[in-house]
């Protein structure tokens, strides 16, 4: 199914001319028929002559209700133009096209309204001309001009011909299995609840399907499904969609909201972007300029940030970054519209490169701009290579995800980047990536970067602490900031290329060791030959320290020369091997020893003969049976 949106200057016939097509009046509200003008969106549905049944959104033309059109006009696969023939081009006209073509509308019609008004031939002429001269250089440029009045029916079946005929080529809206639906209408129904109304795109939902609602995060449920007021249990992309939600309020959702499948679609207050401005504009886009962004059908205020220069001129393009007032759920490669906040007037438009930058840019800055650049062209290698840059580790999904590109071409492209050694995969092999399992990647500069980044963090600690070995890992990751679901694999691959070595929880350069001084070397040796005088009741280790250092005696416990059996006892490594050797054959001959059997054995105090013990009963050797120990083994 297509949807066709209509455009063009008030009371030019819009809303006369899609009930004379359809047999629906699109003006739901009071005050508009009241009025007999278009405030809000309206809604109507037809079958073209080959069968072919479209949507129609009914869009306002009057500049006050220009933010309903720019809602309206997002989502639709081809435009009505609408001018009248006996008043042609008006101000509404120039700016609703100019929309048109910023969004990149690709197709449309042009109907030439109350037709049955203009008496002479060479008038109607002439007015039809201005709108193929007005429609050069637009995405509408040479769409047929249909002329039709809304009153006599003439050229109403011409013009039902002309939109068939327009969607001939139109490729059906692909199903990613991505839904999104803007939200462009919510209301309730009594005994059903909340009900909103929008255009449905990149996948298909169903009913029983649970859905998010951003920005928020909210959760609901699918209750129901309506399209053009027939109830259906599932609704493709491409669909104009009624969708009665459970589990949420009407008050708690409204328009600019987007419905979506939990978890891959981000709300975002700065977006990287290519902005054009409009020709014949009397003011450039300049930068730190406060604007209103339209997206989808959500508006914002925003603040443009000019990335090269001072202004985009009328007419040019540049790169900018937007910052929202309000969060935005949108992607890359969404179409925009930014429009003067006083006088309100449309400066521009242009598509979001990037939905999701990790930082403000500086200006006029060369890396920045030809990495945008590459990115804009859509080549999915650039695309992929740009999202697996973001941090020093990403996850292989969250990239395809938000990439915007469909799963098998952004995989595709991503196993590419990994074949050519640009993107390494850290947590896993190619045919896994091929198979899609979720991996930890990183770019090749990154991902030496963050190997940078350990050696001098690293190499830091060293400098801070001589007589330690290493560092623990999680203040290492912490450190390199680095999350710590891609940690273990990092440290991993890390010491695959002889980087780092780990050791339980300890991770140190590769090859460092640590060497003493002939002072500490000389104290050490002392200290040692005090320990051996009486090796089962050795010195306290508050002697120890003040005799070592607590830094040197910390590093003589981590290499192994010491054991430290409590926090006041420590044995040489010799001592505690030949206690734990009597004690066990002690054990094997008796079954079962006491703690003064333990103390007599060894010649020395309760005090030692307790610590040592309890040490082994945490080794694991032994294990306290009442107030007798035996082996575990």
């Amino acid at each position: 199914m297509y949807v066709i949106g209509t455009a063009g200057h008030v009371d030019h016939g819009k809303s006369t001319l899609v009930e004379a097509l359809t047999g629906i009046d699109p003006d739901r509200l009071r005050e508009e028929q009241e009025r007999e003008m278009t405030i809000d969106l309206g809604f109507a549905w037809v079958s073209l002559p080959s069968g072919r049944e479209i949507s129609i959104v009914d869009v306002p033309g009057h500049e006050d209700f220009i933010r309903n059109m720019l809602a309206g006009a997002g989502g639709i696969d081809g435009a009505l133009l609408v001018v009248a023939a006996d008043e042609s081009v008006m101000p509404q006209t120039r700016e609703h096209l100019a929309v048109l073509d910023l969004l990149s509308v690709p197709r449309g019609v042009v109907a030439l309204t109350k037709i049955d008004a203009v008496q002479e031939a060479d008038w109607a002429d002439l007015v039809e001309e201005e709108v193929r001269e007005l429609l050069v250089g637009t995405s509408l440029e040479g769409s047929p001009i249909v002329r039709v009045s809304a009153v006599t029916g003439q050229g109403i079946p011409d013009l039902a011909a002309a939109l068939d005929r327009l969607l001939d080529d139109a490729p059906l809206p692909a199903d990613l299995d991505r839904p999104r639906l803007p939200v462009d209408r919510v209301f309730t129904i009594a005994g059903f609840g909340t009900i909103v109304t929008g255009t449905l795109a990149g996948g298909h939902i169903a009913v029983g399907d649970n859905l998010a609602v951003m920005p928020g995060g909210m959760s609901a449920r699918v209750r129901g499904l309506q399209i053009h007021k027939a109830p259906v249990d599932r609704a493709e992309p491409g669909t104009r969609l009624a969708v009665n939600l459970a589990g949420i309020d009407r008050d708690r959702i409204e328009r600019g909201q987007v419905l979506c499948r939990p978890g891959w679609l981000d709300d975002t207050r700065l977006i990287d972007a290519r902005l054009r401005a409009l020709p014949n504009q009397r003011w450039p886009i300049k930068h730190n300029m406060p604007v209103e962004f339209f997206v989808g059908t959500s508006r914002t205020p925003a603040r443009v940030r000019v990335l090269h220069g001072d202004a985009i001129a009328p007419a040019e393009q540049g790169w900018v970054q937007l910052r929202l007032r309000d969060p935005v759920a949108l992607q890359r490669g969404d179409r925009f519209v930014v429009r003067m906040l006083s006088p309100s007037v449309t400066l521009g438009g242009g598509v979001v490169v990037d939905a999701r930058p990790r930082r403000r840019h500086r200006r006029d800055d060369p890396p920045t701009l030809a990495r945008l650049a590459s990115v804009a062209n859509g080549d999915p290698a650039a695309v992929m290579l740009h999202e697996a840059s973001r941090d020093a580790i990403v996850s292989s999904a969250e990239a395809v995800r938000s990439s915007g590109l469909a799963p098998s071409e952004a995989s595709e492209a991503l196993v590419r980047l990994v074949t050519d050694g640009r993107v390494r995969v850290i947590g896993g092999q190619i045919p896994e990536l091929m198979a899609g399992k979720d991996l930890a990647i990183s770019a090749a500069d990154r991902w030496e970067d963050l190997l940078g980044r350990m050696r001098r963090v690293l190499g830091r600690f060293y400098a801070a602490n001589p007589l330690r070995a290493g560092m623990s890992l999680e203040e290492l990751r912490t450190r390199c900031r680095v999350p710590a679901g891609f940690w273990d694999a990092a440290v991993k691959a890390a010491a695959e290329q002889g980087v780092v070595e780990v050791s339980g929880s300890v991770v140190a350069l590769a090859g460092h060791r640590v060497g003493l001084g002939a002072d500490e070397q000389r104290a050490v040796d002392e200290a040692l030959a005090a320990m051996r005088v009486d090796p089962f009741g050795p010195p306290s280790v508050a002697d120890l320290e003040a005799r070592l250092g607590s830094a040197l005696l910390e590093h003589l416990v981590a290499n192994g020369t010491l054991v430290k059996l409590s926090p006041g006892v420590v044995y040489t490594q010799e001592a505690y091997e030949d206690a734990e050797r009597r004690l066990v054959a002690h054990l094997e001959a008796h079954g079962q020893v006491t703690l003064g059997e333990v103390r007599d054995l060894l010649g020395t105090s309760r005090k030692y003969a307790q610590a040592l013990i309890e040490y082994l009963d945490r080794m694991r050797v032994t294990k306290r049976v009442g107030d007798a120990r035996v082996l575990r083994r």
